[in-house]
């Protein structure tokens, strides 16, 4: 069996404010928009190594498995 991998980039730019949504639990998951135009859903919980105290800003790869489930996510430094 096969399993490839998918990578996309993407951009975010959360507040602290709406970050803490999904911090305490009312939003479980962050749809994102790729580079590639793909839209993208994955646990909110991934990006909490990310938070700073002006929130979540970046550019990041997420790699997904053949399955769309979410392997990494990594922030590209510029």
């Amino acid at each position: 069996m096969h399993d490839t991998k998918t990578h996309f980039t993407f951009s975010m730019k959360l507040s602290s404010d709406e970050y803490q949504r999904y911090y305490s639990g009312t939003v479980h998951n962050i749809i994102v928009t790729t580079h590639q135009g793909v839209s993208v859903q994955f646990p909110a919980s991934a990006v909490r190594s990310f938070v700073k105290s002006d929130g979540v800003n970046g550019n990041f790869v997420i790699t997904m498995d053949s399955n769309n489930k979410l392997l990494s996510l990594q922030r590209l430094v510029a």
